[in-house]
């Protein structure tokens, strides 16, 4: 089970690093999304800052998920020895 909820805690992170890195890529590129050179969508930066910042908060909570279950381990181990 705990090694259950190590998986889940480290595909939180990877999941959140990669939403952090398409947000910050939607950042780079000024908020568009159209075709290159197109205005669509040009200056409209508010939504992946948004993202960046619940995607960071999503990474948090799952490296303390991830932390908790070694701690949870590493009890386990010292009762164990």
């Amino acid at each position: 089970m705990i090694n259950n909820t190590l998986g889940i805690g480290i595909q939180g992170i990877q999941d959140g690093m990669a939403g952090m890195d398409n947000a910050a890529r939607k950042i780079a590129r000024g908020g568009v999304d159209g075709p290159q050179g197109s205005a669509e969508g040009a200056g409209n930066l508010a939504e992946p800052m948004i993202e960046l910042n619940l995607y960071k908060r999503s990474v948090e909570a799952s490296a303390q998920v991830v932390k908790t279950a070694d701690e949870t381990i590493g009890t386990l181990l010292d009762i164990m020895v």
